[in-house]
């Protein structure tokens, strides 16, 4: 992911986590205001004054196309943003500001699922009422097609978890395949009626279902690999152009919509025009210039960089126009174990204490793009959230301790060690950061030499476990606001993939972590999942597997005509089915 924010090529690099792990800003990721999240703010919140109207016209300016624009190629979290506005799924996230965003709530069911005893078995009801732009009945056959296709090697590319989840998932070839056969682990008893049989427990299911995924299709409709050309709409819009692979998307409204049966999205605006392909000082400069349909426009996918936050400074016309984010995700300092002299924990717990957050940070873009981060897991109580530092290094690291420690681990005249890095300018995994990290060490007597890599060889690197670094910039979106997709991926040892992109940076498996993971995911309730997540993850963090170093900040700008900006703390992103330009 870009510093712009969440974004789907975040999501796709994750197909081989499929035990628990989306979408991230463009179309997918989490938090709000910093007032509504808890944090210290104005209490003013981002956009023009006066009661939202409906009507008029929308203008989305991104750098990234919205391409795929299938909902069984699509990886995005609660939905998505633009997508979310054509395909209704199941459940969906609580279009709110801050902490309340990051609930799942009902979407074309009548609730977010009943699962069975032990939360093999998870069943839906669809709601009355609903409709596609044709004005034909979804039915709870389409959703099971539309998930059934997604299994399809043509539509490959959305969200892993129901083909390690659902019983028999994993041999299932999609409906182009099976004869007209389907998945004997989703069963349609009725039009209404829709139940999901797992093959194990997954507490955390209803989350899934706000992917898109879930969203219906009906069957003679699906023109295959042409259907993101013109999906048909369960949504308040309908595609009316898609030029480029989503490089200009222009929606209208679905006249056979019902709010009646949405309570999420409020579908202001009459149209909606989105154009990609956009250098981001442009996009930037356009939302600041606010001239003709750039007043009506906001961006899913920049952010704000440190020079453009400066030129803002105090005009306070434009401050009031920032919106203020934070998506569920780390920066951090990855160890991988098994190379020498990462082997050694007090090596491990050395850098963890020679660490400069401070110098980190400025690297990063400053304090109004990151915070400093001393935990695996976000500081939002939705992933369940425990503080703890192991390794104190205060704000500008701890020289003296980690000299301690190195000699203690037989080192006492220093080492020399290599960090891995990407040379993309994106101020997470690149040079700056890399260069604080070089700085800080060095006043231990740890001498870093510095291999940067182009991205796409610096990712394959990285999540290679037969060539993994044995020290390298990482970092970590979640699907959803839990602890699940941060912990799971990154420390179960069964997730660990030898001939493919693997996760599990330090290929930990230990059978008590393997075993915790297991317990937590047969819970259903999220709110004592998430304690036992954070005691997880607390636990871990004693082994100085990595060292978190931050957590991005998101800034965007809007057009001065913007109202009802809403962030929550499930994407950190302006909500486009809440905004509007009347």
């Amino acid at each position: 992911m870009s510093s712009a924010g969440p974004d789907r090529h975040l999501i796709a690099r994750r197909v081989a986590a499929v035990t628990v792990s989306l979408v991230l800003a463009g179309g997918a990721v989490a938090c709000g205001p910093e007032d509504a999240a808890g944090k210290a703010g104005s209490g003013d919140k981002p956009g023009a004054a006066g009661a939202p109207q409906k009507g008029g016209t929308l203008t989305v300016l991104n750098s990234e196309p919205q391409s795929d624009f299938d909902p069984a190629r699509l990886y995005t979290s609660g939905g998505g943003n633009v997508p979310s506005l054509v395909f209704r799924t199941l459940t969906t996230r609580n279009r709110e500001d801050g902490a309340a965003g990051t609930k799942v709530v009902p979407d074309l069911a009548t609730d977010t699922g009943k699962p069975n005893a032990d939360a093999t078995e998870w069943t839906y009801t669809l709601k009355d009422g609903l409709k596609y732009e044709d004005g034909s009945p979804i039915t709870s056959a389409d959703i099971k097609y539309g998930i059934e296709r997604s299994f399809a090697a043509e539509l490959s590319g959305g969200a892993p978890y129901l083909r390690d989840w659902l019983v028999g998932g994993e041999a299932y070839e999609g409906p182009y395949k099976d004869g007209g056969k389907g998945l004997d682990s989703i069963v349609v008893p009725d039009p209404k009626t829709i139940v999901f049989t797992l093959r194990k427990p997954e507490g955390e299911f209803p989350f899934v279902a706000t992917q898109t995924q879930f969203a219906p299709v009906p069957k003679a409709k699906d023109t295959g690999v042409k259907y993101e050309e013109h999906p048909v709409s369960s949504g308040p819009y309908k595609v009316v152009k898609n030029d480029n692979d989503g490089e200009h998307l222009t929606l209208e409204r679905n006249e056979h919509w019902d709010e009646k049966t949405d309570e999420e999205r409020k579908a202001y605006p009459d149209k909606i025009d989105v154009r990609s392909g956009l250098d981001a000082a442009v996009i930037n400069q356009r939302l600041t210039t606010s001239s003709g349909p750039d007043a009506a426009a906001v961006t899913t996918d920049t952010n704000l960089g440190p020079a453009e936050l400066a030129q803002i400074g105090d005009n306070k016309e434009l401050a009031g126009r920032v919106g203020t984010g934070h998506f569920g995700y780390i920066n951090y300092l990855a160890f991988n174990p098994k190379v020498a002299p990462f082997d050694n924990p007090k090596v491990r717990q050395a850098i963890s204490h020679a660490i400069n957050r401070t110098s980190v940070i400025n690297a990063a873009g400053g304090s109004a793009l990151a915070e400093p981060a001393t935990t695996f897991l976000p500081e939002r109580e939705a992933f369940g959230f425990t503080p703890y530092d192991h390794f104190p290094a205060g704000k500008t690291g701890d020289p003296a301790k980690a000299k301690q420690l190195l000699a203690e681990g037989g080192f006492p005249d220093g080492l020399t060690v290599t960090l891995t890095h990407s040379t993309a300018q994106n101020r997470q995994t690149s040079p700056e950061v890399a260069t604080a990290v070089q700085q800080a060490l060095a006043a231990a007597g740890i001498t870093v030499k510095l291999e940067g890599l182009e991205n796409n060889a610096f990712n394959e690197k990285r999540w290679d476990a037969q060539h993994t670094p044995g020290f390298f910039l990482s970092r970590w979106g979640a699907d959803w606001p839990s602890g699940a997709p941060f912990l799971a991926p990154i420390f179960d040892g069964r997730q660990i993939v030898t001939n493919g992109s693997n996760y599990n940076h330090a290929q930990l498996n230990d059978p008590a972590v393997n075993a915790e993971i297991d317990e937590i995911a047969k819970l259903t309730d999220l709110a004592a999942a998430g304690k036992r997540w954070g005691a997880l993850d607390k636990k871990i963090g004693e082994q100085a597997l990595d060292v978190p170093l931050f957590h991005p900040v998101y800034k965007r700008l809007v057009g001065k005509d913007i109202k009802n900006v809403v962030i929550s703390d499930w994407t950190g992103v302006l909500d486009i089915s809440q905004v509007s330009v009347k």
